[in-house]
């Protein structure tokens, strides 16, 4: 296959990557950058497991090709925190129980950090409808929803 470079930021770092037009944004992340909170689910971008936000819009990395990504500023969950001090959605996330096995949260955290930056002021109904665009299998998402509304009080204060 013919490989095509790429340049990418991921996490405010710089990456130029050889990839082909089948490689898709996630392979790039989990195994060329070897930042494996991002996850894959269904590979159809239908479980929101892989989201990452690409130029502030949360996306599904499993559907994206690498080649579209050339150019753009990715943040993983990986850049959310500064050193040891986790961002007010991770923490938010911690104080109300809201992480079970894990394999979801990162997406989850993802499309709310896109939102957030967007609308901090986001209402109820916008913030279940992000969520009911993740699926999650260890939770009824009562947690989660709580603490959606607790990140987002964190960061209006």
């Amino acid at each position: 296959m013919d490989e095509i470079r790429i340049s990418l930021t991921v996490n405010g770092k710089t990456h130029r990557i050889a990839v082909d037009k089948t490689t898709t944004l996630l392979e790039v992340i989990r195994d060329r950058l070897c930042l494996t909170g991002t996850k894959e689910g269904c590979g159809y971008g239908k479980c929101g497991t892989c989201t990452v936000v690409m130029n502030g819009e949360a996306v599904r990395s499993c559907i994206i090709k690498a080649v579209k990504a050339d150019g753009a500023d990715i943040t993983t969950i990986e850049g959310l925190s500064d050193g040891n001090r986790l961002h007010p959605i991770q923490e938010a996330f911690l104080e109300a129980y809201a992480v079970q096995c894990g394999f979801c949260i990162p997406g989850i955290i993802m499309s709310l950090y896109a939102l957030f930056n967007k609308n901090k002021d986001a209402s109820q109904d916008e913030i279940k409808e992000l969520l009911n665009r993740h699926f999650c299998r260890c939770t009824g998402y009562e947690n989660i929803s709580r603490a959606a509304v607790i990140a987002q009080k964190k960061l209006i204060n």
